[in-house]
């Protein structure tokens, strides 16, 4: 190849993953809002903790519900046009949160949240695999490395920008409400519930001005049902997507992880405030977290494939968080809550990998390969929830970090293991 045609095939390639960044940012932002969401509707709706963690279940199931379904819709618009449908169906559940805020009812609040995920189901069963294609398979967690710091970037913003308006005087506000009669109590609550309006309406008008850009973008489209040669040898005879075991288990590696990563991240304000951490401080717990995600995406970059093997990262990653859970478990107070800030950094890398190590050797089964690790998103569903009744129940919060223990053993296996599965010899050669 000539360096001017080396030159425009790069060029053609960086407009596309520049397109892929922004909507990444914007997974980042609506994803890492519901940190700050837990706390404030736990307020604004007086919930108890278990019915508050149902704002990660709410929008996480959704990616179970909505992966298959979003694999058809993929076959008819191709990838281009599914983004921006994704993007407008996000933008009718951030709408939603506008009536939710002036009833104060908490079902509408979930719809909303539900109808957000649906959005982002369809957005990631196209921009994942996307960047997972769009280049190299060896350097492939360094693509999505990069797409991980425009989502942690815009997901350590978000709590910020949405904590400042939403628990402005939150402290003030609880100690206060005991006290006061029941006519200012419910005045009161609906101030706060209307304080998401203004913020909402700007992110649907965000979201349906990048829906348009999108759809009229030179975003390529990429047929993943046309194969290489040695792809289509190794899937001589298969017919169904359940003939790869190394998918089928990176699903469930990837349940567990996004499960710890949501855990991480979702839980860590409000564990803050059972630690006697004054919600005016911990609101800023979240962003650290993510700061933390971003230091390992930097290392993902600079090491990935150069120094380091996509399964080593996430052997590190799982070794790391095992020790970090038991830290968040034994201690209290700011240690315990550094531990599971510091988590972000064991998870950094754990999704870059889990993507390119699953979809290997997949050809024509990419689309609904990508859509059954889609579906496993859910694990923010069902493990932080788990966190929340085992706190509830034990009565001791830090106790309810024991669901990470399980978690990060399943990702150390898929790690040594597990993603070599029913591989081919000759498949398992060309990743080495």
């Amino acid at each position: 190849m000539s360096d001017t045609a080396a030159l425009s095939n790069k060029k053609a390639t960086l407009s596309p993953i520049f397109i892929i960044g922004m909507l990444f940012f914007i997974f980042g932002f609506i994803t890492w809002l519901n940190s700050v969401l837990i706390p404030y509707l736990k307020l604004a709706c007086e919930l108890t903790t278990v019915e508050a963690y149902l704002v990660t279940t709410a929008f996480y199931i959704s990616y179970f519900v909505l992966a298959i379904p979003s694999a058809w819709i993929l076959k008819v618009t191709g990838f281009k046009k599914g983004m921006s449908v994704g993007l407008g169906i996000i933008a009718v559940g951030a709408l939603i949160f506008i009536p939710a805020a002036l009833t104060r009812y908490y079902g509408l609040f979930l719809f909303g949240l539900f109808i957000q995920g649906s959005g982002l189901a369809l957005l990631q069963t196209a921009s994942n695999p996307y960047v997972t294609i769009l280049g190299p398979p060896e350097s492939a967690a360094k693509r999505i490395s990069i797409m991980g710091i425009c989502n942690k970037v815009a997901g350590a913003l978000a709590p910020i920008i949405l904590a400042a308006i939403a628990l402005k005087n939150a402290d003030g506000l609880k100690e206060r409400l005991d006290k006061m009669a029941p006519d200012v109590k419910l005045a009161e609550l609906n101030e706060l519930a209307s304080r998401v309006i203004t913020p909402y309406i700007v992110i649907v008008i965000v979201l349906l001005v990048l829906a348009v850009i999108i759809y009229y973008s030179s975003l390529p489209e990429i047929d993943t049902d046309q194969e290489d040669e040695t792809t289509a040898v190794n899937n001589t005879g298969k017919t169904s997507i359940m003939q790869f075991p190394h998918l089928l288990l990176g699903v469930l590696a990837l349940f567990f992880y996004v499960g710890a990563e949501v855990i991480a991240g979702d839980t860590i304000i409000n564990y803050g405030s059972t630690q006697g951490i004054a919600l005016g401080t911990a609101k800023y717990f979240t962003t650290g977290t993510l700061i933390c995600m971003l230091g390992g995406y930097f290392v993902g970059i600079a090491c990935i494939p150069k120094y380091m093997s996509q399964e080593k990262a996430i052997k590190l990653s799982a070794v790391l968080g095992l020790i970090l859970s038991a830290v968040a478990i034994l201690t209290r107070g700011y240690i315990s809550v550094a531990a599971v800030a510091l988590l972000g950094l064991a998870n950094s890398l754990v999704w870059p990998a889990i993507w390119p190590m699953a979809l290997a050797g997949l050809g024509r089964f990419t689309k609904i390969g990508s859509s059954l690790l889609i579906m496993g998103i859910a694990g923010g569903a069902i493990v932080p929830l788990a966190y929340g009744a085992l706190a509830q129940a034990l009565k001791n919060p830090s106790q309810g970090y024991l669901v990470l223990i399980p978690a990060y053993l399943i990702i150390l296996y898929y790690a040594i293991s597990g993603h070599k599965v029913g591989k081919t010899k000759s498949l398992l050669n060309e990743q080495l």
